[in-house]
């Protein structure tokens, strides 16, 4: 039985975590939840668990003091942003598996988060990144030639730049596969999301970020795939569901019995792969450079990022204009000479005061 904290408990990743924990009550047990605001599902959630009030919470800060106080073997982090970057670090600190949905807070910190965390402590929730580490399964770390993520190619596959100049936010948040957040789902449409995943896998799985290739997968059934030396591709492939990777997350190396359906191999279906326009969506070419230039900079990308995504939606900028802010903010940032706890919030802060300066000049 394993003792599981779910972190962003209302949203998409923990709304699916609690379904696959009440379908699984003799594997999983929950003893803490933390929301965001969303304070009503969060006491409908508490009610249908069983647990006390004191280990329901609201905010980024209760989440990470919950983490520190609770006695759990797996803390699953489905935050939405680098605000979840403290709960990371803390569940890291103590000893807890980190089922990490948060993305954000590993990019964001880097070497912070790699540092101090111990062999197989860091467990991806991400379907990409959880097909990799089951391909990686096939081979020794010295085998591997690449990774591939694969990439739905998000409600705007195909589109040319002039397209993509009026799209509306409703456009944006209309994808053809997954059902996100508005910040991830509008990252997908950017292509953001694949930036932020060639930097997770280059952290998760120290691969050098020139051997990480992006294709296009639009029917999203083969999750990501590993490249050995020998020439060898192995791929993980499931219909989508995130159900799967969850449970994988939080039961890690054991699999759960009946989470998901597998491929129906009785039925024909064709799968297709392209290469990514990368002068359309810029924002992959964009991230190699931030990966390369480490430090501070990741953590300016994804903040100018999240002040952008916000700026569209409210009509101020244009869709395309999301990644001319981060491209502007990332190349007039100064790295400090230390990379520290402290500096990143410093870089975050610097970054979407700029975000909002170049949005600014752009009306």
């Amino acid at each position: 039985m394993r003792r599981i904290i779910i972190l962003g408990s209302t949203g998409s990743i923990g709304t699916q975590a609690l379904e696959v924990i009440s379908e699984n009550s003799h594997l999983f047990e929950v003893v803490g939840l933390a929301a965001g605001t969303n304070s009503e599902l969060l006491e409908s959630q508490r009610l249908a668990f069983g647990l006390s009030s004191s280990v329901c919470v609201l905010g980024a800060e209760a989440a990470t003091e919950l983490v520190r106080s609770l006695d759990a073997d797996v803390v699953v982090n489905g935050i939405t942003g680098s605000i979840g970057l403290a709960a990371t670090l803390e569940t890291l600190r103590s000893g807890k598996i980190l089922a990490l949905a948060n993305k954000e807070s590993l990019i964001v910190g880097g070497s912070l988060v790699t540092a101090l965390a111990k062999p197989g402590q860091i467990v991806p929730v991400d379907s990409e990144h959880s097909a990799i580490a089951q391909a990686l399964l096939a081979g020794a770390s010295s085998e591997v030639r690449k990774l591939i993520l694969t990439a739905s190619g998000g409600p705007f596959r195909g589109w040319s730049l002039e397209q993509l100049h009026d799209v509306t936010p409703a456009q944006a948040l209309a994808h053809p596969t997954w059902v996100m957040g508005k910040v991830v789902t509008t990252n997908s449409a950017t292509m953001v999301n694949k930036g932020l995943e060639l930097i997770e896998a280059h952290l998760l799985f120290d691969v050098p970020i020139d051997d990480i290739e992006v294709t296009v997968h639009a029917q999203s059934v083969v999750h990501s795939m590993v490249e050995f030396v020998d020439g060898s591709v192995i791929a993980q492939a499931s219909p989508p569901n995130m159900k799967l990777p969850i449970a994988l997350g939080m039961s890690w190396p054991d699999r759960v019995p009946n989470v998901a359906p597998a491929c129906d191999w009785t039925k024909a279906a064709t799968w297709t792969f392209e290469p990514l326009d990368e002068g359309v969506f810029k924002a992959v070419a964009l991230a190699r450079k931030v990966a390369k230039l480490g430090s501070t900079f990741p953590a300016v990308y994804n903040a100018a990022n999240e002040e952008a995504v916000e700026a569209f939606h409210v009509g101020k900028i244009r869709f395309t204009q999301i990644v001319e802010v981060i491209e502007r903010v990332v190349e007039a940032h100064v790295a400090p000479s230390e990379l520290t706890l402290e500096s990143v919030l410093a870089a975050e802060v610097w970054a979407r005061d700029r975000a909002h300066g170049q949005m600014a000049n752009a009306c």
